[in-house]
């Protein structure tokens, strides 16, 4: 005697609302972000002033630096303490929020590394099948 099983496999991810689905999708936009990942690495030792920020990122202009930091603040993941002193010294420090990303980002961080050599086999693989077509 044999068990028929005529449940659909689950899907990894959970079944949500479109409108769940945008909401995820744009703080996925915020967090995926090259230059929100390298600005949480930076402070993810602790608060920073701007300049040090942008030395420790390296090759992010002050413009995007300053929209990346407001959209962290706005969201919650970043605070901006300005010191009342002579010259004015402000500095930028992640949230418990902004803290919880973390780890998070090292998981992916490490898979990525791990996985780079596979993915650029695959992108070199898909450009020679393109270019022969």
């Amino acid at each position: 005697m044999s068990l028929e099983v005529s449940e659909k496999p689950k899907s990894a991810f959970v079944e949500h609302h479109p409108d769940e689905c945008r909401a995820v999708g744009q703080i996925l936009d915020r967090i995926g972000d090259k230059w929100t990942v390298m600005v949480v690495g930076a402070l993810s030792n602790g608060p920073l002033r701007f300049n040090a920020i942008m030395r420790e990122i390296g090759g992010v202009s002050h413009r995007m630096l300053t929209l990346t930091l407001r959209g962290l603040e706005r969201d919650g993941l970043v605070t901006r303490t300005a010191y009342a002193t002579i010259p004015p010294k402000v500095e930028y420090e992640l949230t418990e929020l902004g803290r919880s990303l973390i780890e998070p980002l090292r998981v992916l961080a490490t898979w990525a590394i791990k996985h780079r050599p596979l993915m650029e086999q695959a992108r070199a693989k898909y450009e020679t099948v393109k270019n022969d077509d």
